[in-house]
């Protein structure tokens, strides 16, 4: 309450109210007007001051102080910790909300402090990272909106890292690129920190940053080669290693490890600085969870990471019921004729998600490990619930995945899977997404160019068309689904590389007919200054995305060069070629498929407008 001040200054100042603090819960806590405060007055936490322009929240053990001058100054006179919470074993939704909001405002501040250290353009501008905190047994709790096929693989690679490493003392460091380890292709690289609430004792969290590096070597550069056929040609791999121990970072390795191979990487030195980065970014993450637990105490964090979980897993069964009824079956092809399948039919309060049918392992890079496609899964299924909810760890526990070993989406280990990553993963969530009824296909690539000679390597993806629903237009000229990266902006792009950015606009009519139409895809002209290596990596080249409910497919995408002599030659989907000063690369990406069936809309023509077919 008030104290000098007196009554007056009391009753004058202050409504009831309550609100919930960390360490207490749910308390009695006076809402008091800032205005109404006058110079000399005391208030003694917890309470919550309002004012015009924002509001304080007092927690217990502070005290707020009136200054002559008005200012108010805020005092720690606890002189010990905050007291535990009540009733651990009921999941109060506050607490949930307030500590999830907690845990996921840590993943962000992570994500900051990575991108501002970062020295690679793909990490610093095309933003090209996700960061995320695990709990004890390595299931994911909560993360910042980052790139949605790195945060559903990444408690796989906490887990593998977990064990290859049962015994971890404060300040350890730990990273991977291992796809075949919760990874998702060699350019990402992931590393995590044990976090630890007192010494002796193991790990209470781990907090974790995956970032694409632009290059990791390979047979190309940019480390996304088209027709790799190995896990080798891909770059180097980083087997799981303590990258950190007892303050000392192990350059030496990460070199060594980098320059092995008959592709060693390109720019080692931007790899190491990015490594370093991450690093920090982890231990921004360790810090501030660490002084959460201080604050509510260690048991309170544990438990609410799992009630953050169970609350998802409760949410999801719940949306499940709803929506799944009997079995939905779905089917769908890649550009080389590889098929996909899928079977979705509800058990109990379980899902099945049953890719039994789909193709065998290819001899290219479109392989997708069993990580990726759990990410994809998870990401539908988060999509699929109305309601706010994490995308953590307990979405996927109502969900049993049956993926048949040796084909495309669980491939033999060493198997080449660049692809798999960027390319099937999209198309998976296509094909779930049609099996469920929800929306026509996307775009169902993410462009990948790359480029570059024996000394760098850049890489980018290009947005496209996105897939319209039952009530809503597909968006135009947008990253969909799995990836939720930025484009380098022409300035930095024609900075720092040999290249000049002639065309970017919008694919204008190559999204779908339909009462709901498919969103454009985009046209990216790039004018190179010195000779380079391009490889791209794309589908829907052959095989359009295909309306729903009657809507019309979009227009399949068309990659080109164009010659500096005037000759152009067609690309395949997944192509690699030599471009010397003067010749240009042309990538028009798809639009997505319509919905609903045009002829019964009704709506006039500039809503209904017909497709766009190569060639026309």
């Amino acid at each position: 309450g008030l104290a000098a001040g007196g009554a007056a200054a009391e009753s004058r100042a202050r409504e009831e109210g309550e609100a919930w603090f960390p360490g207490v819960g749910r308390v009695a806590a006076p809402l008091v007007r800032r205005e109404r405060l006058a110079a000399g007055d005391v208030l003694r936490g917890p309470a919550i001051v309002l004012e015009a322009g924002g509001t304080i929240a007092l927690d217990p053990g502070f005290v707020a102080r009136v200054e002559s001058n008005g200012l108010l100054v805020l005092e720690d006179v606890a002189g010990e910790a905050a007291p535990a919470l009540g009733d651990l074993t009921v999941a109060d939704p506050v607490r949930l909300e307030v500590l999830g909001s907690r845990f996921m405002s840590i993943a962000e501040q992570m994500g900051a402090v990575l991108r501002h250290t970062a020295v690679s353009t793909n990490i610093k501008e095309r933003l090209d990272y996700s960061c995320a905190v695990f709990d004890a047994a390595g299931g994911l709790v909560a993360n910042a909106p980052h790139v949605p096929v790195h945060l559903g693989a990444m408690e796989e690679t906490v887990r593998a890292l977990r064990a290859a490493f049962p015994h971890c003392e404060p300040g350890d460091v730990w990273v991977t690129n291992d796809p075949f380890r919760g990874g998702s292709h060699l350019p990402d690289v992931t590393v995590v920190t044990p976090v630890f609430a007192q010494a002796g004792a193991a790990p209470l969290f781990f907090v974790g940053s995956r970032g694409h590096h632009a290059d990791i070597g390979g047979r190309t550069p940019g480390s996304m080669p088209a027709a790799s056929r190995s896990l080798a040609e891909e770059g180097a791999l980083l087997p799981p290693h303590r990258l950190v121990h007892a303050g000392a970072f192990d350059e030496a390795w990460v070199r060594a490890r980098l320059a092995a191979g008959a592709w060693p990487a390109r720019r080692p030195d931007d790899n190491v600085a990015d490594l370093e980065a991450m690093i920090a970014a982890n231990r921004a993450g360790e810090r501030l969870l660490q002084a959460l637990a201080a604050a509510i105490g260690a048991d309170a964090a544990h438990v609410t990471m799992q009630q953050l979980q169970e609350a998802a897993a409760a949410k999801v069964r719940r949306e499940l019921a709803r929506r799944v009824t009997g079995a939905r079956r779905f089917e769908d092809v890649l550009d080389d004729g590889t098929k996909i399948a899928v079977r979705i039919e509800r058990e109990g309060d379980r899902l099945v998600v049953d890719f039994a049918g789909t193709g065998a392992a290819v001899p290219g890079n479109l392989n997708a490990p069993r990580a990726v496609v759990r990410a994809a899964v998870l990401y539908v299924l988060r999509a699929l619930v109305a309601e706010r909810i994490p995308l953590n760890g307990g979405c996927l526990a109502p969900v049993e995945l049956r993926i048949p070993a040796g084909s495309l989406l669980d491939p033999p280990p060493g198997s080449a899977v660049v692809g798999g990553n960027v390319e099937t993963s999209q198309r998976v969530v296509d094909v779930l997404l049609g099996a469920l009824g929800l929306a026509a296909a996307s775009q169902g690539t993410m462009n990948n160019v790359a480029f570059g000679d024996a000394g760098y390597g850049y890489y980018e993806t290009i947005g496209g068309g996105a897939g319209a629903g039952p009530d809503f237009d597909g968006a135009s000229g947008v990253h969909v689904h799995m990836t939720n990266t930025r484009i380098t902006d022409p300035e930095v792009l024609e900075q720092r590389h040999p290249v000049r950015l002639v065309t970017f606009a919008l694919r204008s009519g190559s999204g779908g007919t339909g009462l709901r139409r498919g969103g454009d895809g985009l046209v990216r002209r790039y004018a190179f200054t010195a000779p380079v290596r391009v490889s791209i990596l794309s589908e829907r080249r052959r095989v359009a995305p295909w309306g729903l409910a009657g809507g019309g497919d979009g227009a399949r995408g068309r990659n080109a060069v164009e010659r500096r002599d005037g000759r152009v030659e067609t690309l395949a989907s997944c192509a690699e070629v030599a471009l010397d000063a003067g010749d240009r690369l042309v990538v028009e990406t798809p639009g997505g498929g319509g919905h609903g069936a045009p002829v019964e809309s009704g709506l006039p023509p500039l809503r209904v407008r017909p497709s766009l077919r190569p060639g026309a």
